[in-house]
């Protein structure tokens, strides 16, 4: 009997210090420690603005795939118009250009054809000096029935010396069955320093 007791004695010490010990450590345990992972909230802002992003884009391209289609839209209408009004088999048109250093500074080109004025042009200093760059200008467009014709063009500008230059060149040419082209073309003449005016066919 008084083993029994003391083996009851025994285990009553050791659950109690047990439970003590449990209660300490309980008790230094660091706050929080038993709480559950944090989970992350979901911003419904961030995902909108993306969202709003995306459609953004994909109508900033729709608008510039409808500005495309309007410019070819607006070319074919224009060589539409343009064949319609100036059919190929009475067309004419004329066009300048410049191969200049020294001798001449281009203002104004007048056109005459057939004794009739048809055009009278004003250079800006940007138009010219594109010409000189190596541009080509279609000065003139219109229609011209089959037969003999005469173009008469006049050039005004600043000559040598920096003088008023005014001078005029001329061609006869046959009309048939298909478009005609005529160039104007300004050059220097070095060998007497003096601007050269020629009107010709295009083959």
């Amino acid at each position: 009997m008084a083993l029994a007791a003391g083996f009851v004695l025994a285990c009553t010490l050791s659950l109690g210090v047990a439970q003590d010990t449990g209660t300490e450590l309980a008790a230094n345990a660091p706050a929080g420690a038993d709480a559950p992972a944090a989970v992350p909230e979901f911003s419904p802002k961030s995902s909108a603005g993306a969202q709003s992003a995306g459609e953004f884009h994909a109508l900033d391209a729709d608008v510039q795939d409808l500005k495309k289609q309007v410019l070819d839209l607006n070319k074919d209408l224009f060589l539409l118009e343009e064949e319609l009004l100036f059919p190929s088999n009475t067309q004419v048109a004329v066009f300048v250009s410049m191969d200049v250093g020294d001798f001449f500074g281009l203002d104004s080109v007048e056109l005459k054809l057939d004794n009739k004025n048809v055009t009278n042009y004003l250079y800006t200093e940007r138009e010219a000096s594109a010409l000189v760059k190596g541009g080509v200008q279609r000065i003139y467009v219109g229609n011209l029935k089959a037969g003999q014709h005469e173009l008469v063009a006049v050039f005004t500008g600043e000559g040598p010396h920096t003088r008023d230059y005014r001078r005029g060149a001329s061609l006869k040419f046959e009309k048939g069955i298909g478009p005609k082209y005529i160039e104007l073309t300004i050059s220097d003449r070095e060998s007497k320093m003096q601007p050269e005016f020629v009107v010709k066919e295009w083959e």
